[in-house]
């Protein structure tokens, strides 16, 4: 979850998402005006019901996310719900990317008149995430590239055209060069050796 700003003072909007950290598509998301551990659950139902149960979530520590009425929800699904240490901000980086990457375009309003309007930028805001946003975690492939597997397709063509220009202007490369494609393994707090490149 994230706030985002409102006119009223000591008050924002609540931003909840959810993410497949492996694809960075935004796979749910709602804003309203408070975090409730029923909306969140809700909004993990609506999720589960359009992709399916995942093995895992990841879950920032929150009032909402630590509910049991979410812990009852993940358990009665067979998913496995883990956290970071407490007081920890970043506690998914793969959210807070999300999130900075909203917060940070252009057309970010920087404070919403109303919870209408907070909606409505994000109904715009997650579908030119999940499609058009070259993401530079998984090797400028947009989130839906990676999700649907339509990414090998693009990187065939990247990596002819690289290695074209290359047969070209051999003397503009020290070594032949490789087109970069999405990690294979992705996670949260994995140690290194641990990941295949």
């Amino acid at each position: 979850m994230t706030d985002l700003r409102c006119p009223w003072r000591g008050k924002a909007f609540k931003a909840y998402s959810i993410i497949d950290i492996y694809s960075r598509k935004i796979m749910g998301w709602r804003v309203e005006e408070r975090e409730s551990d029923q909306l969140a659950v809700e909004m993990f139902e609506v999720a589960f019901a359009l992709h399916g149960t995942p093995d895992f979530v990841h879950a920032d520590n929150g009032p909402a996310m630590r509910s049991d009425a979410l812990a009852d929800l993940l358990v009665a699904n067979g998913v496995t719900k883990t956290h970071n240490r407490p007081y920890v901000s970043n506690d998914n980086p793969f959210s807070e990317s999300e999130f900075r990457t909203m917060k940070y375009r252009p057309n970010y309003p920087g404070t919403f008149d109303d919870l209408q309007s907070a909606r409505d930028h994000l109904a715009s805001y997650v579908p030119w995430y999940n499609t058009n946003h070259r993401h530079s975690g998984i090797a400028l492939f947009s989130p839906q590239q990676v999700h649907d597997g339509t990414w090998r397709h693009v990187h065939r063509i990247r990596d002819r055209a690289l290695q074209r220009y290359h047969r070209k202007h051999p003397e503009r490369f020290r070594a032949r060069p490789t087109t970069p494609t999405p990690t294979n393994t992705v996670g949260i707090n994995i140690r290194k050796e641990t990941v295949n490149i």
